[in-house]
């Protein structure tokens, strides 16, 4: 991960734009720089990951205009060869470097044409304009805000933006580039243009083929890659296709509480199936309420469902961080909103089923995407996420979802038998019962934690407190802790977050005060 930031006018405070930019020195600590442009500041901290020399040291800076991004661009020789055959040429190996030749090019065209996890700003030196853009599913943060005097300014965490701005912090929208004062939507990625009625096995044939590119091209980088795997399918497969691509043994990682670790035992089960060379954290209940602060402040979020299931991936980075020389992490984000939770059994229908989907997938910023890539950046980590290749979600998004829907008894079959019978995973793995992360680290972790929300607040302070709030109003006591501390951090911020992650509760057997799949009636051999 890097850090960006723009302050996009004249009347700009280069210390308080170097002050905001060191709140997220974890993001890029390998160096930094600020630059003056006759229009404002843009600056930019470094996590060395692809071309680490210091020509690859951002902003770049050619013919008198400037760009900043987070992002790996994969592809992106492919992409630098047509260039210099245009005449450009080229200083470092850094896949950014490509992308104001890109935009000289082909002008906000060429966010389109990126195959990337990405955000950027463009300062257009010959017109004095200000142009970003995110990718279509907001793996990569950024957040926007407006200065006293009515000045953009972009961010990659809304915590580089507090002190600066006034009024409301918002999430960049997904898919969308920014110019001359509005957002245009340049990939709907979420909505597909036509629905693909194939057959089961072609589907399945064209799933596998499409997530192994995946995984193999984020295998590509100039830092050491581990893997976080938690034993259930979607990490499992991630490992399993990155230890068939290549020779010495992938680094894994999982962890679990001390007292009912869940997930521990199947995922040492994979990692010894794929020879890999594992590491197990253990975590403990002190441990897990001490951290809870810190985590809502890294996360900028009250979502329930977001903050339980960060608490055991923020404490298996840090050790990561602390205990190894890794620097990429490959993870299993995305993949229950396209092939759906334990909830979407309840869909209806199949219209029903890809509405929801569309929602998740739209959401998606907001919740696991966020907590994974806040998870992970504050440990100085860069994420990576097959499942959010846009190749992938694409064409999975666009699939009949009569096909989708769990008519296999068994949900995510598509998934499933698109690897079944090439001896990727022991059949107990790739056909495991799927489980909430946040309750297979241990059951008890999520009990700890609404035990000691339980002890913050009798019943009417309770009542009091929630009502407080008008947006997200929180409903449990769990869900007031984690809003009372967030606004401790973001005070009046909650609109960064559009509401709680939940089941939807218009479907029959998901009207539940819980986002834990355990509520549900099918979870049954889950987690277990």
């Amino acid at each position: 991960m890097c850090s960006i930031m723009a302050w996009c006018g004249q009347e700009t405070d280069e210390t308080a734009f170097a002050a905001a930019l060191d709140k997220t020195l974890s993001r890029g600590p390998d160096d930094a720089r600020i630059i003056r442009t006759p229009d404002g500041l843009m600056g930019f901290r470094r996590l060395s990951i692809m071309g680490l020399t210091p020509e690859g040291m951002q902003p770049f800076m050619p013919d008198g205009c400037e760009v900043v991004c987070n992002g790996e661009i994969y592809g992106f020789r492919a992409l630098r060869e047509e260039l210099e055959r245009k005449g450009y040429s080229f200083r470092s190996d850094s896949d950014c470097e490509i992308l104001l030749p890109l935009y000289f090019e082909y002008g906000t065209d060429c966010f389109s044409m990126l195959d990337a996890e990405f955000v950027c700003v463009i300062h257009d030196g010959r017109t004095g304009e200000w142009i970003a853009a995110r990718d279509p599913i907001g793996i990569r943060p950024m957040y926007y805000g407006f200065d006293g005097n009515g000045n953009m300014v972009f961010a990659s965490e809304p915590k580089n933006l507090t002190g600066i701005t006034e009024g409301k912090i918002l999430p960049f929208p997904p898919g969308c580039y920014y110019r001359n004062g509005e957002f245009v939507r340049y990939c709907d990625i979420a909505r597909p243009e036509k629905v693909i009625r194939e057959d089961l096995e072609s589907v399945c044939g064209n799933i596998r083929k499409k997530l192994i590119r995946a995984v193999e091209k984020r295998l590509v980088s100039d830092a050491k890659v581990g893997f976080l795997l938690s034993g259930g399918l979607d990490s499992s497969l991630v490992c399993s296709i990155a230890a068939r691509s290549q020779d010495a043994p992938i680094r894994t990682f999982a962890i679990g509480m001390d007292e009912d670790p869940i997930d521990l035992k199947y995922a040492k089960q994979t990692a010894e199936f794929l020879g890999a060379d594992h590491t197990e954290v253990i975590i403990t209940k002190e441990e897990v309420i001490r951290a809870l602060p810190e985590v809502i402040e890294l996360l900028g979020t009250y979502d329930i469902t977001t903050i339980r299931a960060s608490m055991g991936m923020y404490l298996l980075c840090r050790a990561i961080h602390e205990k190894t020389d890794i620097r990429v992490i490959l993870t299993g984000e995305v993949s229950d909103e396209i092939f759906g939770y334990k909830y979407t059994d309840f869909a209806p229908d199949a219209e029903a089923f890809q509405k929801e989907a569309e929602k998740r997938v739209e959401e998606l910023h907001m919740y696991d995407v966020l907590r994974a890539d806040r998870c992970i950046s504050v440990n100085s980590l860069e994420a990576r996420v097959p499942f959010g290749d846009l190749d992938f979600v694409r064409y999975c998004m666009a699939v009949d979802p009569e096909m989708k829907m769990n008519r296999y008894n068994k949900g995510k079959y598509l998934l499933r038998h698109a690897f079944e019978g090439g001896n990727y995973l022991p059949e107990e793995i790739l056909f495991r019962e799927k489980a909430a992360f946040s309750d297979a680290v241990g059951h008890s972790m999520v009990d700890h934690l609404k035990e000691y929300a339980e002890k913050q607040y009798d019943e009417e302070s309770f009542r009091e407190g929630c009502s407080r709030y008008d947006h997200a109003r929180p409903f449990t006591k769990e869900s007031l802790l984690y809003r009372d501390i967030f606004e401790s951090f973001y005070p009046g911020q909650s609109q960064m977050v559009k509401d709680f992650w939940m089941p939807n509760k218009e479907w029959e057997g998901c009207d539940v005060d819980d986002p834990s799949a355990r509520v549900l009636k099918n979870y049954g051999a889950s987690g277990i």
